[in-house]
């Protein structure tokens, strides 16, 4: 029989229809996965079934949906929705008109164009509409990360969520599970310093660190972070590009003035977030400096691409001139 649980889940409270819309595996399944502890939350002994969408005919999803002799909650999960039929769709959204109280239906779709009517429908009808589309922007993935950190009991910057997909990459599965042992782990208040000692390795061969260390004047951890990648063998190339495009990014963001790192964005042809990061990097240093910066920037690319005998010196070298030229800026 039904019962209320702890967080205030009740019969009444269930959404007859969900419709998790989007094509990201890790929210959707999140999705089923917290549908399927509500429902057994008001009812343990719920009868839970899937199916494809494309394998299930109007008679099968019919005897699924009637009321049963037995009574009981059901809740039925119909995988790629967008693959229905006409007619099961047509039976579908009639029956989302009058849904059974006793039945849930989880209805996944993936967003596109393909049975983009059935998703309509649901809609239409009033099924409670879950997101699950793939994270399109950093900005996006980085509330991704804070809201990870905030959903078990912890607190996060930008700055650290932007230092872990810097370390971790952009796959949701792998930050989600990056989040969780960081909240293992700490007293939940997670910084860029808390990333840096847990992910100190994995952050510092991407190359961007180098750069992004160079461009602040911190040659002590510029030079950690660079022999760091080198030992693991990240290769000479993309970390003298790295540093290359720190530089051109600090002159173009530099020379656009001051403003709005959002207004810049299109004027600039840049995302916000790296306008802002470039504007933090910029302070201190003048266009005399950029420029000797940006020479050392090319002679560092042509040293490493062009075969030189000892790339990781052109790469410790460029690190050391590049901080001197925004030495000389500050003074």
């Amino acid at each position: 029989m039904g019962r209320a649980n702890m967080g205030g889940v009740t019969a009444a409270s269930l959404a007859p229809i969900l419709l998790v819309l989007g094509d990201e595996e890790l929210l959707a399944t999140r999705a089923v996965t917290e549908a399927v502890a509500k429902v057994r939350s008001v009812d343990a002994e719920v009868d839970v079934r899937e199916y494809q969408a494309s394998a299930l005919t109007v008679g099968e999803i019919a005897e699924m949906l009637s009321p049963s002799l037995f009574g009981g909650r059901r809740l039925l999960i119909l995988r790629s929705g967008q693959d229905a039929r006409k007619d099961l769709v047509a039976a579908l959204l009639a029956y989302a008109k009058n849904p059974d109280p006793e039945v849930q239906l989880l209805v996944l779709h993936l967003g596109a164009a393909k049975g983009k009517a059935f998703a309509d429908g649901l809609r239409a009808a009033g099924a409670t509409v879950v997101p699950a589309a793939k994270l399109k922007g950093h900005r996006e993935r980085v509330a991704f990360v804070r809201d990870e950190i905030r959903r078990a009991g912890g607190k996060c910057s930008d700055d650290a969520a932007e230092a872990l997909i810097a370390a971790v990459g952009n796959d949701l599965r792998e930050l989600a599970a990056a989040c969780s042992q960081l909240i293992a782990d700490t007293d939940g208040r997670i910084s860029a310093d808390t990333v840096a000692r847990y992910y100190r390795g994995r952050v510092e061969v991407t190359g961007f660190t180098v750069a992004d260390a160079t461009m602040v004047g911190d040659v002590p951890g510029a030079l950690e972070a660079l022999r760091w990648a080198l030992h693991v063998g990240v290769d000479p190339v993309p970390i003298a590009d790295a540093l290359a495009d720190g530089v051109r990014t600090v002159a173009r963001v530099a020379s656009a003035g001051r403003g709005n790192a959002y207004q810049l964005a299109s004027t600039l042809g840049m995302p916000a977030w790296k306008i802002e990061r470039a504007q933090r990097q910029g302070r201190g240093w003048t266009p005399e400096g950029l420029v000797r910066a940006m020479q050392v920037a090319a002679e560092c690319n042509a040293a490493v691409k062009g075969g030189s005998d000892d790339r990781a010196y052109a790469l410790e070298r460029a690190v050391f001139s590049v901080a001197a030229a925004r030495q000389g800026s500050i003074r």
